[in-house]
């Protein structure tokens, strides 16, 4: 296809990012009408738990290979350290949990501790590949093994639970979807196993020591709500929480595929000199992520409350304050998750870490100072404030080292697109009601169509870009003149 490298791996990854969303809020639909929030919950914790033992277990260094590999030298001898180094770490972190698994009453209590060893050692082998992978800029492949990795597992996660195995269930289809992920990495895997030196070592432990604090400070953004949560409140209110977060998602559709496909292109360029297009490219993905993150969270506000009775069940309705800022949370992911990604992929994983060690603190004092008063409100308002100064932060950082812009015009664009569309959503609402699951359907899809219409209409370049995009797969797209 003629198209160009990073529009084809974007569209590959949007895509992706769209088929594996949709069945996991198919899949979380049908999970939680059938488990309710209790066990949904108990299985987010088990999710909680498995990043933060991951992370012991990666050590920083899945992002320092994929830095190290992706700038093009010594590719084999880099890969084996690192596949080296990560076995070690995974032996370090199921020892830590084995010692200290007898606090972990919610995992003892529901028979998780074995499904968390076991996918400890599954997830250290398929991220190994897949960093690999990642490394050498097949980015379409990692998203390909994505999808079928969440395909899979969620197919073993229905019938498990159709059968009754109820939160083994959910974990053991996490387990093996991860497995299926593998497979396809490991079939495009050019690296190879190889001696490598005390240099090589030295190249990742350079880079992985301050990737691994900063995604120490990632990790609670991603995981210290759920298990507060899991402390102060009960497992039910875990479940109402994260399906609340989860529907949100659909607001980082964009930004999730620009994360995979621009790191390794920009620390290339940064490598080589390029930066103007590093700036470039950070300015259109900036754009190309607000382009549905602001209808996404206007719909989300002016429906969320009829989303969460008609997609998860009258259970879950309790979610919808916590519902409406999470989505507020998604558009300052945007310029924290970019902009950070940035900093690490020009060598400067320090000041990934200042910024989000930070914002990580302010976040666990918020949680545990909010949650035993206002609930999951007080978890979504203590994200809501740390990601907001994480991306302060990093700003600030950033743009000591490149230019970092947006392009005015086309947000501007976007924003008027979002606020007719909600306009004419809220005259729905007022004459019509959203007392059904058709209306609801339809106030969606009316909402969505006039948002893209007008958007086309008055943006030609974003119509170009997206025309260019379609003509190039065969998908006929009309010419805006």
């Amino acid at each position: 296809m003629q198209i160009d490298p990073i529009q084809r791996q974007s569209l590959i990854s949007f895509l992706s990012i769209i088929g594996l969303t949709l069945i996991g809020y198919l899949s979380t639909m049908y999970f939680a009408h059938v488990l309710g929030p209790a066990i949904l919950g108990s299985y987010f914790l088990f999710l909680a738990y498995y990043g933060v033992f991951d992370l012991i277990g990666d050590g920083g260094f899945g992002g320092a290979a994929v830095k190290r590999i992706s700038e093009g030298r010594e590719q084999n001898q880099l890969f084996s350290a690192f596949v080296t180094l990560r076995l070690i770490f995974l032996v370090v972190s199921i020892f830590v949990l084995l010692i200290i698994s007898s606090f972990f009453i919610d995992l003892l209590e529901s028979g998780l501790i074995f499904w968390l060893v076991l996918a400890l050692i599954i997830g250290t082998i398929a991220n190994s590949t897949q960093n690999g992978v990642y490394g050498t800029g097949k980015v379409g492949v990692i998203q390909i093994s994505g999808f079928l990795n969440t395909v899979i597992k969620i197919i073993v996660q229905v019938i498990a639970t159709f059968l009754g195995y109820a939160v083994a269930g959910l974990s053991g289809g996490f387990i093996i979807g991860m497995a299926a992920g593998f497979l396809i990495n490991f079939r495009y895997l050019t690296l190879h196993l190889t001696r490598f030196s005390r240099q090589h070592l030295n190249r990742l432990f350079s880079f992985s020591f301050w990737i691994f604090l900063a995604s120490s400070g990632s990790m609670v953004f991603a995981y210290a709500d759920t298990i507060l949560i899991g402390y102060f409140l009960s497992s039910a209110d875990v479940g109402i929480y994260r399906v609340a977060f989860q529907l949100t998602g659909a607001a980082a559709f964009t930004t999730g595929s620009l994360h995979y496909v621009l790191y390794p292109k920009i620390s290339n360029w940064h490598a080589t000199g390029e930066i103007r297009k590093a700036e470039s490219a950070l300015s259109r993905g900036f754009t190309y992520s607000l382009l549905l993150a602001f209808p996404v969270v206007a719909g989300g506000l002016l429906l969320g409350d009829r989303l969460l009775y008609f997609l998860y069940g009258s259970a879950f309705e309790s979610g919808t304050f916590a519902l409406f800022i999470l989505l507020l949370v998604q558009v300052a992911n945007i310029f924290m998750y970019l902009q950070t990604m940035c900093l690490n992929a020009i060598d400067q994983p320090k000041k990934s870490f200042i910024v989000t060690g930070v914002a990580a603190i302010l976040n666990i004092l918020l949680n545990i100072t909010l949650i035993p008063y206002v609930g999951i409100t007080g978890a979504a308002l203590a994200t809501l404030c740390s990601i907001t100064l994480n991306a302060l932060l990093s700003y600030a950082y950033l743009s000591k080292a490149m230019q970092v812009r947006l392009e005015h015009i086309p947000i501007f664009h976007i924003a008027s697109s979002t606020l007719l569309m909600a306009l004419v959503v809220i005259l729905f609402r007022i004459l019509f009601g959203l007392e059904t699951a058709m209306h609801l359907a339809a106030a969606v899809i009316i909402g969505g169509l006039l948002y893209f219409i007008i958007l086309f209409s008055i943006d030609k370049g974003i119509s170009e870009d997206i025309r260019s995009i379609m003509a190039a797969v065969g998908i006929p797209w009309p010419v805006v003149s």
